[in-house]
């Protein structure tokens, strides 16, 4: 049974607030592992996205939350980056991140249009309209979602993943929208330059496989910071790890941790086995006793009619013990 105390959402963001450890995930996944995104001109920006979408008459507010967003410095101007946390595959997920992103662009479309009506700046016809004037631009919007499950992505990656087929002419114009995936079960092929990005991605991907013995070989005795242990459990959907992270001070034992994780897995097998045998137990003995009374009924020369009813045997069963006695 899940504990509700935990959140695994608010340890996800938690974890990703760190500029060094955001900075990593982009640095590796998005730019092949060049630093481009440096830590030290990381921000943290709202999450919140909501906006009101207006087209002539038609007004509808939408309203979104990301999970966490960073604006970085890149020569003079910014880029905008998002992490999106995902445990299921989301079957629209193409979808849902290009709606972030867009409403994302939209939000500073509308500041921007806004700043130039307070300042009473002149613009042309054209300008005006648009609420833009022609040198304005917006800034690029990065999103990476985050799979952490033991079962590969099986949804799309892609719009196009998520559009009917299509005829080669109607492909070759239709504007396609893609968005980084990384999936914790392919994430080997990465090597984060942030140890503890490292130590999550990797632990996660050998408790997937079971690998427990590679992870105290990654680990030993390795004390791993609560934020990290934390992590690691919500990567692997266990609440004891999250548990023994949030109580522990000053760190965790990993290696310890999960060798409470098997005894606690081996204890339960345990006593499912009692149970079941006990289950199995209970069973026989009704069946037997429910046998001893159908002979006594039997051999008093009750009625197959009335041994039916009582029984819940067919004909042909009670026929059957009929010949037992005889």
């Amino acid at each position: 049974m899940k504990n509700p105390k935990i959140k695994p959402d608010i340890i996800f963001k938690e974890f990703w607030r760190q500029n060094d450890r955001f900075a990593s995930l982009f640095n590796t996944v998005v730019f092949e592992g060049e630093e481009v995104i440096k830590p030290e001109e990381l921000s943290e920006l709202d999450t919140d996205v909501s906006t009101m979408v207006e087209f002539n008459e038609y007004k509808e507010t939408l309203s979104r939350a990301r999970d966490v967003v960073k604006k970085a410095a890149h020569g003079v101007d910014f880029v905008i980056m998002g992490i999106e946390n995902q445990r299921k595959t989301h079957y629209g997920m193409p979808l849902r991140v290009m709606i972030y992103d867009a409403l994302g662009y939209l939000k500073e479309y509308q500041e921007i249009s806004r700043k130039h009506r307070e300042a009473g700046d002149k613009a042309s016809a054209e300008e005006f309209l648009s609420g833009l004037h022609k040198e304005d631009r917006l800034h690029p919007i990065i999103s990476i979602v985050i799979y952490y499950n033991e079962k590969p992505w099986d949804g799309p990656k892609s719009l196009r993943d998520m559009i009917v087929d299509m005829p080669e002419k109607l492909g070759r114009v239709f504007s396609d929208y893609r968005m980084n995936l990384l999936q914790v079960g392919e994430s080997g092929k990465y090597r984060f330059g942030n140890e503890e990005v490292q130590i999550i991605f990797e632990t996660a991907r050998y408790i997937y496989g079971g690998e427990f013995d590679k992870v105290r070989t990654l680990l030993k005795e390795k004390i791993v910071a609560p934020d990290v242990g934390a992590m690691i459990g919500v990567m692997t959907d266990s609440d004891l790890l999250v548990q023994e992270a949030l109580e522990s001070k000053g760190g965790m034992n990993m290696c310890t941790a999960l060798e409470r994780l098997e005894e606690r897995g081996r204890e339960a097998g345990r006593i499912e086995g009692r149970e079941e045998g006990r289950k199995e137990g209970r069973a026989e003995g009704i069946a037997e006793g429910k046998r001893e009374i159908l002979f006594a009924l039997l051999k008093a020369g009750a009625e197959i009619k009335l041994l039916k009813e009582v029984s819940g045997l067919s004909e042909e069963e009670i026929k059957t013990l009929r010949k037992e006695i005889e």
